[in-house]
């Protein structure tokens, strides 16, 4: 058979045997967190770049979720590309016992712009070991055992992360890790301490933080852990004077305040740090996801002064094998280097001011699922409900199956319109890179104007 009579293999073909090939490896072999394995159908993604990722059919999808909350420059941001790779043909990786210039620059950067004398930065892989570390730091300082960590919260998957979280990811892993004690953050919305107003919701919620370290007793208590903006348990702002009052209580008992800023660090909320807005400084600050875009994973805990010189002569009790991994941090050094020449934090917070606000309140206005609109910056959220006169939640608290098949049936018209929605509970988180584009933000409010009215469908 000559070449001519031979049959032809397509470009269409070639990305469906691609496609096919990475979705058998995945089926096969990766174990996937937070699913049933054979419940799941993962698509398989052939590239990305800015705002946008594509399958190997060829279908574009507008990232509304930044990944899970991370690509805060977007994909594949050339500068930071460019540095890792530098960095790779000039040392790929070294033990974290030594000094070396990228994991120094990487660290200095950080400390440059965390609130007040957070200046010690000690690296871990990611945003758990970051709360993990932060909470054994914070128990060596003050001697003490407890922690007290909000319900409405996700600190992380570890150990003693996992017990910190409030949210229904808990669940399946509590095993009442000792010391941890749980309390009500602010939620106007659904306050859990019947208030009408946010200076109510404030008072009230300061009291009730008040009254359970009293009950658990001062005295037995290192820290209390708070996101500043509550991230994946549902974009909570809290109230003005909130962070100020939890950082004079803590004062006040001698207790460590760590602020966990693993989602809404580096631009997401439209300043380098969310507690910048209420211009509280923490005793500990953990930060990963926007640190290097998540390029590669990297997180850590930013350390006071007070703290740092508890372990100055006395050693600290733990360490990571790859903390400070030099690409990682080359590839963080990268991203706050373009941050800072592109004015991403800044434009962050013109684009929630200027374009996702009044966009999703406009949004709100036309859909009658749409219970409320809260965010600051590129971090927003919708509450859907099927009744607005009495709030109740289009799906029950923790629902699976069945009867989360609205918000399913929702997050599944975002997708045929090209937007790739991040739901939680009976919510839509809008968290799209910190850089996107005013077009492109048009055109995700567009795609949700449209699968807001399969949201509307469902109501009571």
């Amino acid at each position: 058979m000559d070449n001519y009579a031979r049959p032809m293999t397509t470009r269409a073909d070639a990305h469906a045997a691609a496609k096919d090939a990475v979705k058998a490896a995945d089926r096969a072999h990766v174990f996937h967190s937070w699913s049933a394995q054979e419940l799941i159908d993962p698509l398989a993604v052939a590239g990305a770049e800015g705002s946008y990722f594509w399958d190997y059919d060829g279908n574009r999808f507008l990232d509304f979720s930044s990944a899970l909350v991370y690509t805060n420059i977007g994909y594949q941001h050339p500068k930071v590309v460019a540095a890792v790779q530098e960095q790779a043909a000039k040392l790929c990786t070294v033990a974290p016992g030594f000094a070396v210039d990228v994991r120094s620059e990487a660290a200095r950067l950080i400390a440059e712009r965390t609130p007040g004398d957070l200046d010690k930065i000690f690296f871990t892989n990611g945003g758990a070991e970051a709360v993990e570390n932060a909470v054994r730091m914070a128990r060596v300082h003050t001697g003490r055992p407890k922690v007290l960590s909000a319900y409405r919260s996700y600190h992380g998957a570890t150990s003693a992360a996992i017990n910190l979280t409030g949210d229904a990811r808990r669940f399946g892993n509590d095993s009442a890790s000792a010391g941890v004690v749980h309390f009500w953050g602010p939620y106007l919305y659904r306050s859990p301490f019947h208030a009408t107003t946010e200076a109510e919701e404030c008072e009230r919620a300061l009291r009730h933080l008040e009254d359970t370290i009293v009950f658990e007793g001062p005295a037995s208590i290192a820290a209390v852990v708070l996101e500043p903006v509550v991230g994946a348990a549902g974009v909570l702002v809290p109230p003005a004077g909130y962070l100020p009052g939890v950082r004079e209580i803590c004062d006040r008992h001698g207790i460590v305040l760590v602020l966990d800023e693993v989602m809404v660090g580096f631009g997401r909320t439209g300043t380098w740090f969310a507690a910048d807005h209420w211009e509280v400084v923490p005793d500990l600050l953990t930060f990963a996801k926007g640190v290097n875009s998540g390029y590669l994973p990297l997180g850590g805990v930013a350390i006071s002064a007070e703290i740092a010189e508890t372990f100055a002569r006395r050693p600290y009790p733990g360490g990571l094998t790859y903390s400070g991994h030099v690409l990682a941090c080359a590839a963080a050094v990268a991203t706050i280097g373009v941050m800072v020449e592109e004015g991403i934090v800044e434009q962050s917070a013109r684009t929630g001011a200027e374009l996702l606000g009044p966009g999703l309140a406009e949004l709100a206005a036309r859909h009658p699922s749409v219970g409320e609109v809260r965010g600051l910056g590129t971090f927003w959220a919708l509450e859907l409900v099927r009744d607005p006169a009495t709030r109740e939640p289009l799906v029950p608290y923790a629902a699976a199956g069945a009867a989360n098949a609205p918000m399913a049936a929702f997050a599944e018209a975002c997708k045929k319109g090209g937007l790739w929605p991040l739901t939680a509970g009976n919510r839509l988180h809008v968290a799209p890179p910190c850089n996107i584009t005013a077009e492109d933000v048009a055109h995700g409010l567009e795609i949700l104007d449209g699968a807001l009215a399969v949201a509307d469908a469902h109501m009571a």
